[in-house]
C-alpha cells in the first residue's frame, strides 16, 4: 500500500527538501563515477557582473536537460561552472562606477588600472548565481569553477583558434552589424536592447503631382521628412498594385 499523499503540497519545501536531498547524498558526484563513456559538453560561461535573469534560466535548463539525459544513457557527463570576465558588460559596469566614459577616459586613468579596477568586480553576484543555480535543480561542479581571463584559458583559446586557422577553416566576411560609435566595436542585440526606448518619430504625407494628369497625385508616407527637401524622384515599384482614389469629386 502506498502512504496517503496530502493534497495540499507545499512546493518550496519539497524543492527543498529534494535539493537537500542531492546535495548531501552527493548524487551528482555519484552520476559521474563508475562510467567508462564520457560525455564533453562546452558550456559558455555568462557574466557575473549581473543577476541571472529568464533568457539565462532557460539556456541553462536546456543544457540541464541535455547533460541528464546523457547521464541515464550511461554517459559520465562533467560541467563546471565557469564565469566570463571579458567584454562589454564588465567594462561598461566600471565605467559607471568610476564615472568616466569611452576609450579616451580609459587610456588616460590607464589602461592597466581599468584592468584591474575590471577584475575587481567581475565575481560580484556569483554567490547569487550559484543560488539560483542550485534553486532550479541544475547540477554542476561550483568547486573546480574556471575564469575566462585565467592565462591557461586564454591561451588555449589561442592555440584552438591557431589550429583551426592551420586548417584553413577561418574565412573573412562582411555584413551589417549594430555598432557602438562610443566602445568602437560591434553590439549583440541583447546590448542593443539595453538603450531601447519608445519615442515620438514625426511622418508626413506628401501629394506627389502626376505629370500629364490634372488633379492627380500619388500620396506617398514616409517617416523622414527631412530627406524630402533633397529627393528628385518617386520610386515605384512595378510588382505593387497602387490604388486610384476620388476624393471629393476630384
Amino acid at each position: 500500500m502506498f502512504k496517503p499523499v496530502s493534497p495540499k503540497v507545499n512546493f518550496d519545501q519539497l524543492e527543498n527538501r529534494i535539493l537537500d536531498f542531492w546535495q548531501k547524498e552527493k548524487i551528482f558526484e555519484k552520476t559521474l563515477k563508475n562510467r567508462k563513456k564520457r560525455f564533453v559538453f562546452y558550456d559558455g560561461p555568462p557574466f557575473a557582473t549581473g543577476l541571472p535573469h529568464y533568457g539565462h534560466i532557460l539556456a541553462m535548463t536546456i543544457k540541464d536537460a541535455i547533460c541528464r539525459y546523457k547521464t541515464m544513457q550511461g554517459f559520465s557527463a562533467p560541467r563546471h561552472l565557469g564565469w566570463d570576465c571579458h567584454g562589454l558588460p564588465v567594462e561598461y559596469e566600471v565605467e559607471k562606477k568610476l564615472k568616466i566614459s569611452g576609450k579616451k577616459q580609459i587610456e588616460k586613468m590607464g589602461i592597466k588600472k581599468f584592468c584591474e579596477e575590471c577584475q575587481k568586480i567581475v565575481f560580484r553576484y556569483t554567490d547569487e548565481w550559484e543560488k539560483t543555480i542550485d534553486r532550479m535543480g541544475r547540477w554542476a561542479d561550483k568547486e573546480n569553477t574556471y575564469t575566462t581571463m585565467e592565462l591557461d584559458y586564454m591561451e588555449s583559446i589561442w592555440w584552438i583558434f591557431k589550429q583551426i586557422w592551420k586548417k584553413g577553416l577561418i574565412y573573412q566576411g562582411f555584413k551589417s552589424m549594430p555598432y557602438c560609435p562610443r566602445c568602437e566595436t560591434p553590439l549583440s542585440s541583447h546590448e542593443v536592447s539595453l538603450g531601447y526606448e519608445d519615442v515620438k518619430d514625426p511622418s508626413v504625407y506628401v501629394k506627389i503631382k502626376v505629370k500629364g494628369e490634372e488633379n492627380t497625385f500619388f500620396l506617398v508616407w514616409t517617416t523622414t521628412p527631412w530627406t524630402l527637401i533633397s529627393n528628385v524622384a518617386l520610386a515605384i515599384h512595378p510588382d505593387v498594385d497602387y490604388v486610384k482614389v476620388e476624393n471629393k469629386g476630384q
